[in-house]
């Protein structure tokens, strides 16, 4: 992933203040607004390790299950008609809907990285 960082399953932006000459970001893909600051890259990558431990830390201590990034299941909408297409053509393959997508976005992602 383009200017991002990865630690024990989250990730983190990476952006640059010229006018502060500062690095910055948050934890990315969570409702929850974890940010985190430095002065360099190994600062900022410091701020952002500190960040995670210290939000599943406080997760812990108040006894909550945290945030995971992802979480295996989303929501699309497609239109009616590509709805009712792609549920015939699952059926006929016998195939559920999520075996269909599931499988149309492996392909797809597979042909982008081929």
């Amino acid at each position: 992933m383009k200017d991002c960082m990865e630690y024990e399953g989250y990730y983190g932006s990476v952006h640059y203040s010229d006018k502060d000459e500062v690095f910055f970001g948050k934890i990315e893909f969570i409702r929850s607004l974890i940010s985190y600051e430095g002065t360099s890259v190994r600062t900022l990558k410091e701020a952002f390790y500190k960040a995670v431990d210290d939000y599943l830390e406080f997760c812990e201590e108040q006894g909550t299950e945290p945030e995971k990034a992802f979480k295996g299941s989303f929501n699309i909408r497609v239109g009616s008609d590509l709805h009712r297409e792609a549920t015939l053509y699952a059926q006929s393959h016998e195939m559920n809907l999520n075996i269909l997508a599931k499988k149309a976005l492996q392909a797809y992602i597979h042909e982008r990285n081929g």
